[in-house]
């Protein structure tokens, strides 16, 4: 699964770390070249929150679902 999203601060960056920190399986987030794990704190807030980012789960959960619906941005927005 792949989708768009936008992380507005520390906050969002901790509460979608913390939930997939609870998923068992690889979810990756990047941007041009830049890719991160997303289980990272510090590895997302090195990236440039302004920008859309890519999130790629390998694997399915739908409580993880449930928390990037809430950062999900249209295509047309990136």
């Amino acid at each position: 699964m792949e989708m768009k999203l936008k992380l507005n601060g520390i906050k969002d960056v901790t509460e979608l770390v913390a939930a997939a920190g609870k998923c068992d399986f690889d979810i990756d987030i990047f941007y041009n070249r830049v890719i991160i794990d997303a289980k990272s704190v510090l590895g997302i807030l090195s990236m440039d929150l302004n920008k859309v980012l890519t999130i790629r789960c390998y694997g399915e959960d739908e409580d993880f679902k449930k928390v990037l619906e809430k950062f999900a941005v249209e295509e047309a927005a990136a």
